[in-house]
């Protein structure tokens, strides 16, 4: 627990079924219960929720991690947030640690929608008053937002887990020119050189990695794979193949989001310059992670969330906090 103790008689906060663990982080950061939710499944397959604490004229926080079972975690927030603004809330935000359909942020084949628009639009038909994520998919999915939204990153967790490693002969590499910024502003904060790839994604399963040569990379000994999730692990083992084959001895990818969906976690073990992948928990940790060929850290990021609901809450900045910026020393 923190020293920002909230008053538990003024903010509720609630939790849906995909990541309890992570409300209930948050929750002890802020000094308040984790107030029940019931949960119920009729018959005919129709979900109904009830929040278990009176929510009328307070602050209230509902968090859901979008991971699958998608659709369904995806409804129970809207259920959860239309029962607090219905029951006469003061506010309510929608923390959505992994808001998984920010990679839908564009039309790029006929007939499709931009679900991570449509999806911003329902949250908040629902009740959503505030949106707080982590690390989208791509800058724009932040425009979707009708409402105040904040995206925080774990950049500096991150970082700060690498400035106590030996990093000498080390090198970041962005697998992907659109997440080059954001790679390089974590180079800059550990001191690294980057290199960035250019990634085309053939399909949902296979991906075209080009645009950096083995001369960038020959000198350095290790890199550190830098990107926003890795879902399918298509992306990191083509780049991690490529790296190992122009001399590179020690690969470790790192996300924020570690979706490791289908075979990601097999495909990512059959290279074994992969020492460790570092992911946040903004998603749940694999099951199985005691039996991988590599090391898997997990690092937690509940308290950056429970300082941005803090300040948020008494009115102070979040600036410090948010993805797309660093703010400057102070002098």
């Amino acid at each position: 627990m923190s020293d920002h103790k909230m008053d538990e008689n003024d903010v509720r906060i609630f939790s849906g079924q995909s990541h309890p663990g992570f409300a209930q982080d948050i929750a002890n950061y802020l000094g308040i219960p984790l107030e029940r939710t019931n949960f119920r499944r009729f018959g005919n397959d129709c979900t109904e929720v009830q929040l278990g604490a009176s929510v009328r004229s307070r602050s209230v926080f509902i968090v859901q991690s979008l991971i699958k079972p998608v659709s369904e975690n995806l409804l129970e927030l809207f259920i959860m947030l239309d029962i607090a603004h219905s029951a006469g809330a003061r506010n309510v935000h929608a923390i959505i640690p992994y808001y998984s359909f920010a990679r839908s942020d564009k039309k790029d084949a006929p007939r499709i929608s931009i679900i991570a628009r449509l999806v911003a639009d329902l949250l908040v038909t629902s009740g959503a008053s505030h949106v707080m994520t982590m690390t989208l998919h791509s800058p724009q999915v932040h425009g979707f937002f009708s409402v105040p939204t904040d995206v925080l990153t774990g950049r500096t967790e991150i970082a700060r887990y690498f400035t106590e490693r030996d990093l000498d002969s080390t090198i970041v590499v962005s697998p992907d020119l659109g997440h080059a910024k954001s790679a390089a502003r974590f180079a800059d904060m550990i001191g690294l050189p980057i290199v960035a790839a250019n990634k085309e994604r053939v399909s949902d399963t296979r991906v075209r990695i080009t645009g950096f040569s083995g001369q960038q990379v020959r000198k350095f000994r290790r890199a550190l794979v830098y990107d926003d999730e890795i879902s399918t692990g298509n992306s990191m083992a083509e780049v991690s193949k490529i790296l190992v084959k122009h001399g590179v001895k020690e690969v470790i990818p790192i996300c924020t989001h570690g979706v490791f969906s289908g075979n990601a976690l097999e495909l990512l073990g059959n290279i074994p310059q992969i020492s460790e992948v570092v992911m946040t928990d903004t998603v749940p940790a694999p099951a199985n992670q005691n039996h991988l060929p590599f090391r898997l850290t997990v690092l937690p990021v509940a308290k950056l969330f429970g300082e941005a609901i803090w300040r948020n809450y008494t009115r102070q900045s979040i600036g410090g906090l948010f993805t797309y910026w660093q703010e400057p020393a102070s002098n």
